[in-house]
This record gives structure tokens, sequence and C-alpha cells, in this order.
């Protein structure tokens, strides 16, 4: 069975997805484990049963283009890995709402059509949207959100505007009978969950953290986009409440420092904690990380997406629980490991 897909947000992260399901189309139970998927066969489901059968977008540069050759199309700057081939799967104008920072809004024209989201939605057969919107965009996610809800599909917020993990918003996709998942995409191994494991490893064994921080810097458009620091308030709730939750102290601050045009779709974390061990001595731990940040997002993506799909067969409905073990912002934080058991329960219907 496919399991049909539909994409807001046509950028990096679109672009890392879809040259997944390509790259690992052959892949089965029986290959070598696909780095940074928790399973090959996720609950009976392969990579190659991902269909995407709609997009949307509001740069007029990608509207109307197949959407193998929109992920291309600037200002996306991810790296290739996977040929895409046509779809024939065209990117409609979706909802401008607050999507575009303002300074950014001059990159490329702009154009929208939100009367024909719902119907794109319905005509399109789709199981469930998945939001790659930017960073910042509270109306568009909320009425990205509504629209799922009007076309009766499954919603994936991958996107650090609280929506599965606000109570009044989940109750509304309970009582629509539609599951929901989020918020915001926990990456492969990035800077929040390797942040979380380190202040974790260091309470685990005794110690206390005084204080930590954690600095991001790219040059992708998400960083650009936060250039814009009215933008940024959920995003340091979303990466900051998960350290505070492992770490024990209040004294948590991370932070995206800057955007650097060079640095393309790269990612470089920068995080330092300090505290005190036996004897009342101080310690420092101080570390770099540098990953590329839409492929280490994709992966994880790629289980939620059939983690949705299991929902949907099990007729489940509202919040989903196995959100705390893909998003960082999850309704209710679980320690890593507690969150990884729960899924790998969900998946066998435990």
């Amino acid at each position: 069975m496919k399991i049909k897909v539909v994409i807001v947000g046509v950028g990096n992260c679109a672009s890392s997805f879809l040259q997944g399901l390509e790259y690992y189309k052959h892949v089965d139970e029986t290959s070598p484990a696909v780095p940074g998927l928790m399973h090959n066969n996720f609950g009976g489901y392969l990579i190659r049963d991902i269909e995407v059968v709609a997009a949307f977008d509001v740069n007029g540069d990608k509207i109307g283009k197949d959407i193998s050759e929109a992920i291309w199309t600037s200002p996306t700057n991810s790296r290739k890995f996977a040929e895409v081939p046509h779809k024939g799967v065209a990117v409609n104008a979706g909802f401008l709402g607050d999507g575009i920072a303002p300074h950014m809004q001059d990159y490329f024209p702009l154009r929208e059509a939100p009367e024909r989201v719902v119907e794109v939605l319905k005509a399109s057969g789709a199981d469930m949207l998945v939001s790659f919107l930017p960073v910042g965009s509270q109306k568009a996610t909320r009425f990205y959100a509504q629209a799922c809800l009007d076309a009766g599909i499954a919603f994936i917020n991958g996107i650090p505007e609280f929506i599965a993990s606000d109570p009044e918003w989940a109750e509304k996709f309970r009582q629509a009978g539609i599951p929901c998942a989020g918020d915001d995409i926990q990456s492969q191994v990035g800077a929040t969950i390797l942040h979380r494991a380190l202040v974790g490893l260091v309470r685990e064994r005794g110690q206390v953290i005084e204080n930590s921080y954690q600095l991001d810097i790219g040059g992708n458009m998400d960083f650009d986009n936060l250039t814009d620091r009215r933008r940024l308030a959920s995003k340091k709730i979303s990466k900051t409440d998960p350290v505070i939750f492992e770490a024990g102290t209040k004294d948590v601050r991370v932070v995206p420092a800057d955007y650097i045009s060079f640095l393309a779709d790269n990612k470089i974390a920068y995080i330092n904690i300090k505290g005190r061990q036996f004897g009342d001595f101080p310690f420092e731990i101080e570390l770099k990380m540098s990953v590329e940040d839409s492929p280490n997002n994709a992966g994880v993506m790629v289980d939620a997406v059939r983690a949705m799909r299991l929902s949907l067969d099990r007729k489940l409905s509202g919040y989903q629980e196995w959100s705390a073990y893909f998003f960082k912002h999850p309704l209710r934080l679980l320690p890593l490991g507690e969150a990884r058991r729960a899924v790998e329960d969900f998946i066998v219907g435990r």
C-alpha cells in the first residue's frame, strides 16, 4: 500500500526527503540498515511505499514546475545525492501569510492561492500533509493544520510552531478523528539531541549541571529567515525545553547565532556544559558539531511518515505519542531511551 504524502514548503528539507525516497527505493528488510532510520521495514512499510502526490509553495519560480525540478530551484541549496526523475506532480500555489520573513520577500516572485488548498488536498487522495514551512510561520502553520481538518487528512508538523503540542489543536484533531504529530523535527544526530544526550549522561553519572548553552550557525534559508529575531520565539522554546528537561536546570540557552551564506546547508553547532563533580570541583565540556542539515532531518521524517501511516491504519486520532521520539517539542516530553522504546512498542502494536 502506498503512503500518499503532501509536502508544504519545497525547500532544502523537501529536497533531501525526495532524494532519499529515490536513493533508498530498492531497500527492503534484507538490505543493510539505512543510516538514520529506525528500521528498513517499519511496521510493514518500506521507504519505496512513500509517494509524494502534491506540493505547495509560494515561490513563483517553483509553482507549476514538476516537484523533481522545483527542489533544485533557488534559493534551495541542499546537496545533491540522488537523481529524482519526473514525478508528474506540479507544485501548487499555497498560502503566504507569515511564511516568508519580510526581508526575504524580494528574493523571488510570490504567488498564493489559499482558496484552492483544501480542494487540492482532497483531489490528491493524500493520507497526510508534511509541513516544511519556514520557522516563524505561525499563521501559515495554523492555516495548513485547519486545511488538513477540512480535508480529513493527517498532519505532521516539522517546524517549531505548536499544533500537536498545543492541547487545543490536539483536541481538534481528536474530535475530527484525525491524527496529528509534531512539533519541530528532531534530526537524526543533530545539535539538540546531542545536547540532550550529553546533559542526560552528565546527570546520570551523578554530576551537577550549573549552566549550558548551544549556538547554531548555518547558510541555508532557515538561518537567513531567523535573522529576523521576531521569528525566533517558538524556535528557542522548542530547542531549549528538551535540554532543560534532561539537564535539571533552567540555566540553559539555545540560540541560532547567525546566518553565514557560504556554509550553505552545512550547520555548525557549539555546545558548552559547565557543572560540578565530586569534591565540588568544576568541570566543563565544550564541543563543535558539523553536519549537513537537511539530510539529517529527512531520515527522521521518513520514519515519522511511516509511523503516521500505522496510526491511520489503526484509526487513531489526535496527538500521537510516538511524537516524543521524532520531534523536539511533543505534547509530552519523554527521556530519549523511553521515547525510543515507546516507538518500538508502537510498531509491533503494544
